[in-house]
C-alpha cells in the first residue's frame, strides 16, 4: 500500500511540473508599416542610407474604400514586410488644414474647415485627379514615378508594389510584369 502511495504522489508530481513547465505559444510577430508625415519621409531621403523611394497613400476620414485598405491590404504581413522594406511610408489626409513644407515650398488647404476642401498638396500629387484612395511613388531623388488609383485586395497591390519597389518599372510595362507575376500572397 505504501509504495502504491509513493507511486501516486510521484506520478501527480510528474504531472503536475510538466503541465506547469509548458512553454506558453511564442506569440507570431506581426509585420506594421511604419507611417510617418512626407516631412519626414523627404528628410529621411536626404540623410538616411540607403535612400528609399516614398510611398504616399492620400486618404480622407470619410473614404469607406481607405478603410477597408488599411483594414485589409496595408495589414497584411507580406504587404507590410515588403513596404516597410523598400519604402519610406506617409498617410496624408488629403484634407487636412495642416501647413506642409517641403524643400522651399509651401503646401496649405486653401479653405480650411470648408467640408471636402483639398489641400494643395494632394492636388497637385494627383493632378488634380481627386479619387480616394490613391497612392503616389516617388523615386530616391523624391520624382513622381507614378499615381494609382483605387482599392486593391493584399495578391493585386503586391503586384503593384513589387513592380515598383524592385525596380522592375524601369524595365517592362505593367502589363507584362503582371502576367509573369507570381507572388507570395495567394488569396
Amino acid at each position: 500500500m505504501k509504495i502504491k502511495n509513493v507511486f501516486l504522489a510521484l506520478f501527480f508530481s510528474t504531472y503536475i511540473m510538466l503541465a506547469f513547465a509548458q512553454e506558453k505559444p511564442t506569440e507570431k510577430k506581426t509585420e506594421v508599416i511604419e507611417w510617418m508625415t512626407i516631412t519626414e519621409a523627404f528628410e529621411r531621403n536626404q540623410t538616411a542610407y540607403p535612400k528609399k523611394k516614398i510611398f504616399i497613400d492620400f486618404y480622407t476620414d470619410w473614404c469607406g474604400w481607405c478603410k477597408r485598405m488599411d483594414q485589409t491590404t496595408f495589414s497584411h504581413p507580406e504587404i507590410a514586410k515588403f513596404m516597410s522594406t523598400h519604402f519610406w511610408n506617409v498617410k496624408f489626409d488629403a484634407e487636412t488644414s495642416d501647413t506642409v513644407r517641403i524643400d522651399n515650398n509651401i503646401f496649405t488647404n486653401p479653405r480650411p474647415g470648408v467640408k471636402r476642401s483639398t489641400h494643395q498638396l494632394a492636388a497637385n500629387m494627383l493632378n488634380n485627379r481627386m479619387s480616394y484612395p490613391s497612392y503616389v511613388f516617388l523615386n530616391e531623388s523624391n520624382n513622381m514615378i507614378t499615381v494609382v488609383p483605387g482599392y486593391y485586395k493584399p495578391i493585386d497591390f503586391e503586384a503593384i508594389i513589387k513592380y515598383i519597389g524592385l525596380n522592375e518599372y524601369l524595365n517592362m510595362p505593367f502589363d507584362q510584369y503582371k502576367a509573369m507575376f507570381n507572388g507570395d500572397i495567394k488569396e
